[in-house]
């Protein structure tokens, strides 16, 4: 069951940091800014910082500033080396944060590093949750995402009000690790659906239908998907940016789940088979195009070339959707 809903009265009393400002971390401190909470923030790069700035947030000189701000913090991050650095580098949460600080960790990346960071702050007295989030870039910013949370229940119900802050629905889901493989999960279903989204915009394109009517009529059907519906309208366009969720990073969580689900011998063919077609969206230099790229790859491969009949024969003008079509 979704945790119950709270209001943001908490945002007074919880200094809240940011630490990862890209994509989904830079949607998550937005949200808690327009909730009333206090929020430091700190990435590599300056525009973001910058763009925290803009909304009302302050911007901080390193991971540590933030920690030290900070009583709850809610960390972003691309891969296992920002990870390591963000926590124990020489300027880093560790060397920064309070006793009793709570992390809200919320990339997706190995158990076994989120355990071994977890047991390491644990010896400084600081919390770490493993919260994982289901949903797109595009999503978070929409402010449509949920929480997978496991960890330390008492830990997690002093994180409600931040929750709800930047969640549409946070899960409380148990022991340290489960909002983990329960990421893992969800994901794997997103990379073969994903695909699944792009070949049939393929055999629509061969059979020569208007894409942006399948669009619409699939998608109030029994055979759309959520990725149908969010990645879609780029396949429709044959434009695959600005990216929700870069091939790039999402090649990571292949990784991780290819190496989760070895580990347990357990068969995903379906995954198994989709995989190939986002390492040649990659081998095409599309990397910092969204996932939806692998729509490129299959016209590729089905013998479509140029741009797809919505960039050719788009009017100026805004086109009919299928209900007024009629």
């Amino acid at each position: 069951m979704p945790a119950k809903k709270k209001t943001a009265s908490g945002a007074g009393s919880a200094q809240v940091g940011a630490i990862g400002l890209g994509i989904m971390g830079g949607s998550f401190a937005k949200h808690l800014l327009a909730a009333g909470f206090s929020v430091t923030g700190y990435d590599v790069a300056p525009d973001r910082m910058r763009a925290l700035v803009r909304r009302g947030g302050r911007a901080a000189a390193s991971g540590a500033e933030v920690a030290a701000r900070s009583n709850i913090v809610i960390t972003s991050l691309p891969s296992p080396a920002a990870f390591e650095k963000a926590f124990f580098g020489s300027e880093g949460i560790a060397s920064g944060a309070r006793q009793g600080t709570i992390v809200i960790e919320t990339s997706t990346l190995p158990i076994e590093l989120k355990e071994w960071c977890r047991k390491r702050l644990a010896l400084l007295k600081i919390e770490l949750l493993d919260c994982p989030i289901s949903g797109t870039g595009a999503q978070a910013a929409a402010k449509d995402i949920a929480v997978y949370a496991s960890g330390s229940r008492p830990a997690f119900n002093r994180c409600r009000a931040v929750f709800d802050g930047f969640a549409r629905a946070t899960y409380y889901c148990g022991a340290f690790g489960i909002g983990s493989k329960l990421k893992f999960v969800a994901n794997l279903l997103v990379t073969i659906h994903n695909l699944s989204a792009a070949e049939a915009m393929v055999v629509g394109e061969k059979a020569g239908l208007d894409l942006q009517l399948l669009y619409e009529v699939i998608r109030n059907g029994a055979g759309t998907s959520r990725m149908f519906e969010v990645r879609g309208p780029m396949m429709v366009r044959g434009r695959y940016t600005p990216a929700h969720m870069k091939s790039e990073i999402y090649q990571k969580d292949i990784d991780i789940i290819r190496a989760f689900v070895r580990q347990m011998k357990c068969p995903t063919p379906l995954f198994d088979s989709s995989t190939p077609f986002y390492t040649a969206a990659l081998g095409q230099e599309r990397g910092k195009q969204d996932t939806a790229a692998i729509h490129a790859v299959l016209r590729q491969r089905a013998g479509l070339r140029g741009t797809t009949p919505s960039q050719r024969s788009r009017p100026a003008g805004k086109r009919k959707s299928a209900r007024d079509r009629g």
